[in-house]
């Protein structure tokens, strides 16, 4: 066997030869590829995007016609080509009622879901106002067991000047050491939240 040289190279494919290479079939791999190579040859270069498909309504549709010029008279065989006039006839007329049917049925729908979401804010609604009220009566009966009238401030002692935030003082110390050891002690609180509706 001999080595392989200039002979076992196909015709094509010899850069000596001046015909042209065989096309391979196009996959769509390599159509994307080839799409992808050009978009990258000229970055500066603008795409053109195609535009959206507009949805098809009963007005984009052509009407149906008002006329009917070409009548065949009742002696006259129907010829050859009329059967498929009237599918195509038929066709565009089941797609208009079709399309028609299917606008009444998304305006069902639209108005369906409206009224659902009404009904839904409308519940929301009352149970927010029922829970604000419960808080409000809620809050109205600890002001009256309290006896401050507000019922916001948290019943904390005052607490000496010098004491530091969040230091433990005991009421005897702020009484001037008047019943020490009877009230447990209290925390200065450094910063109070109050939760406001």
């Amino acid at each position: 066997m001999s080595e392989p040289g200039p002979e076992s190279i196909p015709t094509s494919a010899d850069p000596r030869s001046k015909r042209p290479t065989k096309r391979r079939a196009v996959t769509p791999h390599s159509e994307v590829a080839n799409e992808i190579q050009t978009l990258f040859k000229d970055p500066s270069k603008d795409l053109q995007l195609p535009n959206a498909p507009k949805p098809r309504t009963v007005a984009s549709l052509s009407a149906p016609p008002e006329i009917v010029t070409n009548v065949q008279g009742s002696s006259a065989g129907a010829g050859s080509g009329e059967f498929h006039v009237y599918k195509a006839s038929r066709r565009r007329e089941y797609e208009r009622l079709r399309m028609m049917q299917s606008e009444v049925d998304n305006e069902k729908n639209d108005e369906a879901w409206e009224k659902e979401r009404a009904e839904t804010k409308r519940k929301d609604d009352e149970k927010t106002e029922k829970n604000r009220r419960r808080r409000e009566k809620k809050k109205n009966a600890r002001g009256k067991k309290g006896g401050n009238g507000g019922g916001d401030e948290m019943d904390i002692a005052p607490v000496k000047d010098s004491a530091a935030p969040g230091s433990m003082v005991t009421m005897g110390d702020q009484d001037g050491g008047a019943g020490e050891g009877q009230l447990g002690q209290q925390e200065v609180p450094g910063v109070i939240f109050h939760d406001e509706d």
